[in-house]
């Protein structure tokens, strides 16, 4: 597929914030304008997401649906959660032709495991899960991951319907891994940082803590909630402090036992 090189992408973007090579002129020409502190949420997220997932795998999921992938950046999800549990069955999904073109890093699983690429945007939730479920079994808990993604998709895309038609597939015990960028604590540098995106002709919605934790509906919050990307930990030592944009979160599908 054609890479249109003429226009930002935010997976590009996100990979120059994160120090990578993967990405073109018009891509860091919006990242060079966003405030310094954009590089340190983009490591704060990434780092969030390792936490997370290595934390699901350890509690027994060994099953994710990626969506929103991004430039693979080590290590990645599968990694991540194939480093605790070698069997993991992982699905990446994401819009950008340029990650289809690395997707043999996202290929490579653990013997016992499996890994798989979907093109496909998350407006698309019900041909996510048709795939997905050729790989996945939706009769188990299953962890999906939407990290950085859904303030790229503003209200008028129904950013609540699309997650809630992807939750309402998983299976009781599974859960749902979602990191959102907000204005709440830098709300001067919030018009500027959209319309540094929108210049690029991006859509983003930094949200709100009320209007994030909408996507959780339904769905039980686990400790210690919704909060900064730093200060979300299980158990060993805590992040270190830093600076945040990011509301994360994991919440489980109610019904089946702890």
């Amino acid at each position: 597929m054609t890479i249109d090189t003429s226009k930002p992408h935010p997976a590009r973007v996100y990979d120059w914030l994160l120090g990578g090579k993967d990405n073109y002129p018009v891509d860091r020409e919006v990242a060079r304008r966003l405030p310094p502190n954009a590089r340190v949420d983009a490591r704060t997220n990434r780092a969030f997401m390792r936490r997370a997932v290595a934390w699901l795998a350890d509690a027994g999921v060994d099953q994710f649906l990626d969506i929103g992938t991004g430039i693979p950046t080590e290590p990645n999800l599968h990694q991540v959660a194939q480093g605790v549990n070698p069997a993991c069955r992982v699905v990446y999904t994401d819009n950008d032709p340029i990650v289809l073109r690395h997707a043999k890093a996202l290929l490579v699983s653990a013997p016992g495991g499996a890994t798989d690429y979907l093109q496909a945007d998350v407006r698309e939730p019900e041909a996510i899960l048709e795939y997905a479920r050729k790989l996945l079994d939706f009769d188990r808990p299953i962890a999906l991951s939407l990290i950085a993604l859904m303030h790229f998709v503003p209200d008028d895309q129904d950013p609540y319907g699309v997650t809630r038609t992807l939750t309402d597939a998983l299976a009781p015990g599974s859960f749902l891994v979602l990191t959102q960028g907000t204005g709440d604590f830098h709300p001067d540098l919030a018009a500027e940082v959209s319309g540094t995106y929108r210049s690029g002709g991006i859509s983003l919605a930094l949200r709100s803590r009320a209007e994030v934790a909408r996507f959780f509906d339904g769905l039980d919050l686990v400790a210690p909630g919704l909060v900064r990307a730093t200060e979300w930990y299980r158990k060993g030592p805590a992040p270190e402090p830093a600076d945040s944009s990011f509301y994360v979160g994991v919440g489980r599908v109610p019904g089946a036992r702890r």
